[in-house]
């Protein structure tokens, strides 16, 4: 890609390839899955990446939370808007990898392992649910060093805005929280993805090392509750948990903190807060689909996020923000995986 470009958007997370295949209830009891889950591979979970691609009529596919957001957040921005950055190996997963970012107007700037290959990550279908299981391999080995190099480094001075995959931080906190830092230190826009329901209950101290530097954090309502028990708020009530995450203390005070909770297709709570004022608490419906029209739902929580942060790099209002990742969202669940069509569609305020 060309080096030229006014890169505003600096995303970091875990680059994966996904091994999507169909599956039933007696493959999810075989491994011990949950028909709609995320969680990393254990050794007893390793089978399961052959069992896909042979005898499940699996599809290869660019994946990896973070970077199906980047590449939905470039999807909508002009070209050489946003740049990716995380770990892979040396292979033929990596090249699929990057030839998707380049489809989509995403430069990447990965750290190559010379010992590790690209992670994977196993979807079982179940009808609309999504069993996922992730080897990191390469993605966890990704380093501050690569982060702080004069190639890279560039890049965030340049940035306005830093997305963070929560699943990053089983990988390398000290990445976010120099970036976490930058932003901080030259106010700039952080944001968080919370990503999956283990990251607040087993990575519970490392997500609460980022919690002073969100200017906008964005979750589900299952991440939110797992947030809520690990944090002994004592509610599962999804506006009560956004707003006692609106109000934890915050670093960089000329920002307010927005907490953005989506909940399938009941609407998407977003709590605002800045020092000294009430919580301001809005809701937005989600704008219905015709059911006949719906490929795949994975990804369709990445593809939101995208849209959303490509809002926000806009500077466009809290719900024009709300409305792009929708957009987004209804564009990558009419596609196998997390993908979105092409030739590219513009956002022309749809709603």
């Amino acid at each position: 890609m060309a080096e030229g470009g006014n890169y505003e958007l600096f995303c970091l997370g875990n680059p994966l390839l996904d091994i999507q295949g169909k599956g039933d209830d007696a493959l999810l009891e075989q491994y011990g899955l949950k028909p709609n889950d995320a969680i990393l591979a254990e050794s007893q979970h390793l089978s399961l990446y052959d069992e896909l691609t042979q005898n499940r009529d699996a599809k290869l596919i660019a994946g990896g939370a973070a970077q199906n957001s980047a590449r939905g957040a470039a999807y909508i921005l002009p070209q050489n808007s946003v740049v990716y950055v995380g770990c892979v190996g040396k292979d033929k997963s990596a090249e699929i990898l990057k030839e998707a970012a380049e489809k989509s107007g995403l430069r990447v700037e990965y750290r190559y392992d010379n010992e590790q290959p690209t992670g994977r990550c196993g979807v079982i279908i179940t009808g609309y649910d999504r069993s996922m299981v992730t080897d990191l391999a390469a993605a966890n080995h990704n380093k501050l060093e690569h982060l702080k190099s004069p190639e890279v480094w560039k890049f965030v001075e340049q940035a306005k805005a830093f997305y963070i995959g929560g699943y990053h931080l089983t990988v390398c906190v000290p990445a976010i929280m120099a970036l976490a830092e930058h932003a901080a230190e030259n106010n700039k826009v952080f944001m968080l993805s919370l990503s999956a329901p283990f990251i607040p209950q087993f990575f519970k101290d490392q997500l609460d090392a980022t919690a002073p530097y969100w200017d906008y954090v964005i979750g589900n309502e299952t991440e939110a509750r797992s947030y809520a028990a690990s944090h002994a708020l004592g509610t599962e009530d999804v506006t009560e948990i956004a707003k006692s995450m609106a109000k934890l203390p915050k670093q960089n005070t000329k920002r307010p903190r927005t907490v953005v909770i989506t909940q399938g297709t009941e609407p998407t709570v977003a709590a605002v807060y800045k020092d000294g004022a009430e919580v301001e608490v809005h809701t937005f419906p989600v704008h219905p689909i015709d059911k006949t029209k719906i490929v795949d739902t994975n990804g369709a929580g990445d593809a939101f996020a995208g849209g959303f942060a490509a809002g926000v790099v806009m500077g466009r209002s809290l719900e024009e923000a709300m409305h792009m990742g929708q957009w987004l969202a209804k564009l990558s669940i009419q596609e196998l995986g997390p993908q979105y069509p092409f030739p590219k569609q513009s956002y022309a305020g749809e709603y």
